[in-house]
């Protein structure tokens, strides 16, 4: 569901634009429909007073919670339903954030990934993006959402906008505490600067090399290295936040002297921030993490060159959940749940129930 058609649905019974606000508002930020220091019915249209109960409902019922898998860093990954049963992953991070996902699935393919194996599902709608974060605060605390779980936010770029548009205005979110993330597209360069909510952005650099480039993300806008630093230098200058650049550290692969060096010529002098994140092993996928001392030894060499570097974990790691793994072994489950009901009789074309 998209926020525009919750929208429409809204002044159908008879909500005006501060009526609707006041539902969006108090959704997104998980408090209640009714009861609370202002009566609705004192100032709301009766049709919607009446539908309230339901429209809360139908808004829970867009993300729900399906397994809940504590980290020992005080995060926790989510895997979430959403109404057609289709699943994505949302990550509660420390200190108040939350990852959301923004697509079923994805289509850029990072060979390092577990959800780009399988493609992309389907777009995740504005008004379930924004349902996983009013999930999320019904957890615990949130001011910080960062658009970097399962899916390509630039593949997706109306309903993402919608969402930033929303949770920057009524959900209580500030600006530069939305973080946008993605492998580099130029439509997100056209579109983030006309926003009235402007995000902050992460962008996945990877490697200094175009060519390595292409084969790590094969998929993604055939952006080079340099063009991608120039354009988030722009968005830096005229946003005022500093761009965060991705870089998952793949053993033997991007993390030599060469790509130091490459570090040091793109982003000296930038408005940046390059965030270093030991790959979060998948099982099945050949790619390792380098050892701690060797993540911390490029950490504090990018230091002492003048490049502002933060080592990062990817969270949760101890669980095993990241890169869409959590939906992988649940659709396996469920694939292994579906087979048994036919062997008990279950007429062909009959539907099995959801797990979820």
């Amino acid at each position: 569901m998209r926020l525009e058609h919750f929208h429409q649905r809204l002044r159908g019974l008879g909500a005006n634009p501060r009526h609707a606000q006041r539902v969006l508002r108090l959704w997104s930020q998980a408090l209640p429909q009714l009861g609370g220091r202002r009566d609705p019915v004192s100032f709301l249209p009766a049709p919607l007073v009446a539908a309230l109960p339901a429209l809360a409902d139908e808004l829970a019922a867009l993300a729900r919670l399906v397994s809940e898998h504590p980290g020992e860093d005080g995060s926790a990954r989510l895997l979430v339903a959403l109404a057609d049963g289709q699943m994505v992953e949302s990550v509660l991070l420390p200190r108040g954030g939350v990852c959301v996902s923004t697509q079923v699935g994805c289509a850029v393919g990072c060979v390092f990934c577990m959800t780009g194996q399988g493609g992309l599902v389907r777009q995740v709608g504005s008004a379930e993006i924004v349902a996983q974060v009013a999930l999320a605060r019904t957890l615990r605390p949130v001011r910080r959402v960062v658009f970097m779980g399962m899916g390509e936010p630039a593949h997706n770029l109306d309903n993402v906008l919608e969402a930033i548009d929303l949770l920057g205005t009524v959900g209580n979110v500030g600006h530069k505490d939305l973080v946008f993330s993605t492998v580099g597209d130029p439509r997100v360069f056209e579109a983030l600067p006309q926003g009235r909510v402007k995000p902050a952005l992460a962008l996945s650099l990877h490697t200094t090399k175009a060519g390595l480039r292409e084969q790590l993300l094969p998929r993604a806008p055939r952006m080079t290295p340099e063009e991608l630093v120039e354009a988030g230098e722009r968005y830096a200058r005229a946003t005022g936040y500093p761009i965060q650049y991705q870089w998952t550290l793949l053993e033997g692969i991007n993390d030599g002297d060469d790509e130091i060096e490459g570090i040091v010529r793109l982003l000296h002098g930038r408005y940046a921030i390059l965030n270093l994140i030991p790959y979060n092993t998948v099982g099945p996928l050949p790619y390792r993490r380098p050892a701690a001392e060797q993540a911390v030894d490029i950490a504090r060499r990018l230091h002492r060159r003048g490049i502002l570097t933060k080592l990062r974990q990817s969270a949760g790691q101890d669980v095993d959940g990241g890169c869409g793994q959590l939906r992988a072994r649940a659709e396996k489950l469920q694939t292994r749940r579906v087979v048994p009901l036919r062997a008990l009789g279950q007429p062909p074309g009959g539907r099995a129930s959801s797990p979820a």
